[in-house]
């Protein structure tokens, strides 16, 4: 693998102007490879090949074929990617600071999107529509054509499965263009679709800066589709750019999602599923459960098993026996330590904090979990998405405060809600605005069948489960008068 080429048509090419971006590895601040740094012309190179991949209608090296031979081919990607499984874990655990436990999870739910997609393949069904006497109605789903795909350092692999694995299901190629801090473990993915028989040109992949090439893909006149996953900032700029040309766009922008606790909950089932839920990926996550939402009369109660649970976790190297590992890079560490700071100059109370494993090397980026009580719920760190190992926890009286404090952010992706009235479960499921409700449990492992996406500033549009599919595609009506 040439970490400082393109993956374009199956091969890997040198970087039209022949610059390289150093990668920074998160347990120790070290430069430890280069890739090539992407302008608009890698993006447009990318783009024609997949272009011809698809051909002119669909009946291309990859447009031509069938859905079921598109399936099987996704097929052999699975379980190429089980096959190679300790080093993609490797890999992405090297370039994002994941702890091993967690970069072999996400290996396996990339082996898993795939398996998912490749079974749906085939089932991706148009309807025949009643309507006046002497015509058939019929419709159609087909691909948008050449989709760009827009993924993010938290998950790589896991966005890349979603993303790409239900692009390419639908019948479409792809030009991805990785975060600049994550991109090994997708160059080596590509490189094993073309090694079980994509057609060249199927995937791609332009690593390079955003605002080169990032913001080249997104304008590009021969993307059909963009997903993005990212910041709310940076979406409203791809979709600002795509909108230019009228090009579809999803985006999965992030959220600071509550989890809201009752007095009847079991809080021993509670604290480990609230615990995990921050310090999963470092906090690293867009569904992370920022928020903990507690009844007062069960409020010190929970407290008292968090503050317990939180001084025993632990950061450090990845391939220590750490709970979680560093931030991606400085820049992350550097934002997350201003906002934790202001917290402490203006006096919110730190109730517990974890600890840093003698391992950890100074220059690596660590942060510690922290557990803040009695955050206000105007204050920063109860509105703005932190994206660190950073919980803070709030009272509530009654349940139309528990729903107003809930909804009460710009964001909207994922809510929890802990309690065993059934009645209760179901109005504050219909009543939060969000994408996602779990009810006495949080994430529900991950769910590659579940959609996910969110409402507000979290985005729009959905990936996971079959629905993704259908954001893949544009919907053809054909109507045959035959009297």
């Amino acid at each position: 693998m040439n970490t400082a080429k393109h993956y374009i048509a199956n091969a890997w090419v040198e970087p039209a102007q022949g610059g390289t971006i150093p990668v920074y590895e998160p347990a120790n601040g070290a430069v430890y490879t280069h890739l090539a740094r992407g302008t608009a012309e890698d993006i447009d190179r990318a783009v024609q090949a997949a272009r011809a991949a698809l051909g002119d209608y669909f009946d291309g090296p990859w447009g031509g074929l069938s859905a079921m031979e598109r399936g099987r081919l996704l097929t052999k990607l699975s379980d190429a990617v089980l096959a190679n499984h300790e080093e993609l874990a490797q890999l992405e655990s090297r370039d994002t600071g994941k702890v091993m436990s967690t970069a072999r999870a996400d290996t396996t739910a990339l082996a898993r999107y795939f398996e998912y997609y490749a079974g749906a393949c085939d089932k991706l069904h148009g309807e025949t529509l009643p309507y006046q006497a002497g015509y058939t109605v019929l419709t159609v789903r087909e691909p948008h054509g050449v989709t760009g795909h827009i993924i993010p350092w938290n998950y790589p692999m896991q966005i890349f499965g979603r993303s790409v694995g239900a692009a390419l299901a639908a019948g479409n190629a792809c030009v991805v263009k990785p975060a600049e801090d994550a991109c090994l473990s997708l160059l080596r993915v590509a490189e094993l679709a073309a090694e079980v028989g994509f057609p060249a040109g199927a995937i791609n992949i332009v690593t390079g800066l955003g605002h080169e090439a990032g913001s080249a893909l997104s304008a590009h006149p021969g993307i059909d589709h963009i997903s993005f996953t990212g910041s709310p900032v940076t979406g409203s700029r791809v979709a600002e750019a795509a909108a230019r040309r009228h090009c579809p766009v999803t985006l999965e922008l992030g959220g600071k999602s509550p989890q809201i606790v009752f007095a009847d909950a079991d809080l021993d089932a509670v604290v480990p599923v609230v615990v995990n839920a921050i310090i999963q990926n470092s906090g690293q996550t867009c569904s992370a459960g920022s928020r903990l939402l507690v009844e007062r009369s069960v409020y010190e109660p929970l407290l008292a098993r968090l503050v317990t649970a939180f001084n025993a976790l632990q950061v450090g190297p990845p391939a220590s026996d750490s709970q979680l590992g560093p931030l991606v890079n400085k820049a992350q560490q550097d934002r997350v330590r201003v906002i934790l700071d202001q917290a402490r100059e203006e006096g919110v109370t730190i109730a517990a904090q974890g600890a840093t494993h003698p391992d950890a090397v100074a220059d690596g980026y660590y942060q510690a979990p922290i557990l803040f009580r009695d955050v206000a719920p105007t204050h920063r760190l109860a509105r703005e998405e932190v994206f660190g190992p950073v919980l803070v926890a709030m009272p509530f009286e009654d349940e139309a405060e528990a729903l107003r404090l809930a909804n009460g952010t710009d964001f909207g992706l994922v809510a929890g809600v802990w309690t065993n009235d059934g009645a209760r479960q179901m109005r504050l499921a219909r009543k939060l605005r969000c994408g996602q409700v779990f009810v006495n449990n949080y994430g529900a492992g991950g769910g590659v069948e579940l959609p996910f996406g969110g409402v507000k500033s979290s985005g729009y549009g959905r990936e996971k489960g079959f629905e993704a599919l259908l954001g893949f595609t544009s919907l053809k009506t054909i109507a045959l008068k035959h009297g």
